[in-house]
């Protein structure tokens, strides 16, 4: 659940319109299906990694030990500022949706309400996010279930839309047909459809706190995959049918759409309330995942000792204090400049997300190797990457071809020329200053060890 909460949020409920309307109907079900390809290796990746050495730091920690301590280093900043950037943005989101119910009541105070609330949630326990995560990830399934089998019944005339005839598969025909803009017209959505699925890897972070991460990351690894993939590919193919492909990117939100034609009774309030909770576990997730990136960076000495602390709940509370306060610092860009800084955060932000999974596979590949050389025997692990190494190779190959893809979209391009200066610069600092104090990582392997024991 807490993957389907960090990956079902707006990418779906507000972005899948851009998506139909970019590669048309056909082409919308091809990206998710790729993307959903990518996230299934990647966690496939990842699933191997987590139950070896589940840890807090999840990919930051496994890019140390089996890439370098430098790329651990970057990994750890780009996934950090990733969703540090998030937490701001999400925030700003839920501002903007609050204002239909209550126009006059100026932005701000709903970004520090919601805000104070999620901080309040995370310093609770690991528990208590876990518990809400849960709530809020049952909402949004329970609404796409709703959608799925409601939109389906309306697009083939089971159910009456007020004023529009039933569909049936015309636009998947008409209008160009599948593929209405040619298969290249795929790449344009593909870095967005990756960003869509951006959360799964929360399941290597959530480990480091589990009881039984050997029984319970293979199962969330498997379940979550096809779930999501279901959830996703019929709700673009519903939307697909109900939609011509030139007018899906010309509304707000098609799920508010769908449900007002078909009668439902204050739809677009309860769509509005959805996509509020939707956004705020986006938020609630990147929260926990930065507070325990930066403490399992301060355990290898790669920053401040502070946020290696633990409050008497076991929580990072000034990795927590320190995330929140750079999500808001983002989003008062977001005010101020959304022209530059805004933009650039968005750019890194994003550039970050197709990073790291790309760091979870080459983990992986190189990882497997150094357990065999250390005298580690395949048999002996308790979960294994399938079809070793052509998964992890084909993951890396891929989230790389997307980071490359970048540079031919001139609307994205951006992301390249934010990201690969951030990484630069954290790959150098690293070397110059925080290479220093590093300590040793076979402390680091010993105490993973103790934790996982």
């Amino acid at each position: 659940m807490i993957a389907l909460g960090g990956i079902i949020g707006t990418g779906l409920f507000l972005g899948s319109g851009y998506t139909i309307h970019e590669a048309g109907p056909g082409g919308a079900m091809l990206s998710f299906l790729v993307g959903g390809l990518v996230m299934y290796l990647t966690m496939l990746c990842l699933g191997e990694l987590a139950v070896l050495n589940p840890d807090a730091g999840s990919y930051q920690t496994y890019a140390t030990r089996n890439i370098s301590p430098a790329a651990g280093y970057v990994v750890g900043w780009m996934s950090w500022l990733n969703w540090s950037v998030t937490i701001g943005l999400e925030l700003t989101t839920v501002s903007i949706l609050m204002k239909r119910w209550f126009p006059d009541v100026p932005s701000w105070i709903w970004c520090v309400v919601f805000g104070v609330i999620l901080f309040l949630i995370n310093a609770l326990s690991s528990k208590s996010f876990a518990e809400v995560e849960f709530w809020f990830a049952s909402i949004k399934v329970v609404t796409i279930i709703a959608f799925i089998v409601l939109g389906a019944a309306a697009m083939f005339g089971i159910i009456p839309m007020h004023g529009h005839k039933a569909p049936m598969l015309s636009n998947f025909t008409d209008h160009g047909g599948l593929f209405p803009k040619g298969i290249m017209a795929i790449l344009v959505t593909m870095i967005g459809v990756n960003f869509s699925f951006q959360g799964s890897e929360l399941v290597g972070v959530a480990a480091g706190e589990s009881d039984d991460p050997a029984t319970a990351v293979p199962k969330a690894v498997n379940s979550t995959v096809w779930r999501i993939l279901i959830f996703f590919i019929l709700s673009i193919f519903v939307l697909a049918g109900l939609f011509p492909w030139e007018k899906a990117g010309l509304v707000d939100s098609p799920f508010v759409v769908v449900f007002d034609r078909i009668g439902i009774p204050y739809a677009a309030d309860i769509l509005n309330f959805v996509i509020i909770t939707a956004v705020l576990s986006v938020a609630n997730s990147g929260l926990y995942a930065t507070s325990r990136m930066l403490f399992s960076m301060s355990k290898k000495g790669m920053v401040s000792p502070l946020f290696g602390k633990l409050s008497k709940r076991g929580v990072p509370l000034n990795g927590l204090i320190f995330s929140m306060i750079f999500g808001c610092l983002s989003l008062l860009s977001g005010i101020f400049a959304p022209g530059t800084v805004y933009v650039w955060l968005i750019s890194i932000a994003g550039f970050g997300c197709v990073f790291v999974w790309a760091s979870i596979a080459l983990s992986n590949y190189l990882g497997r190797k150094k357990y065999i050389q250390e005298g580690g025997k395949v048999e002996d692990l308790k979960y294994k990457t399938p079809l070793y190494p052509f998964v992890p190779l084909l993951a890396f190959a891929l989230n790389m071809l997307t980071m490359i893809s970048l540079v031919f979209i001139p609307d994205q391009r951006m992301a390249i020329y934010c990201g690969v200066p951030f990484a630069i610069a954290c790959y150098v600092f690293y070397h110059l200053v925080a290479k220093k104090k590093n300590i040793d990582l076979a402390d680091t392997k010993e105490e993973v060890s103790k934790v996982a024991n």
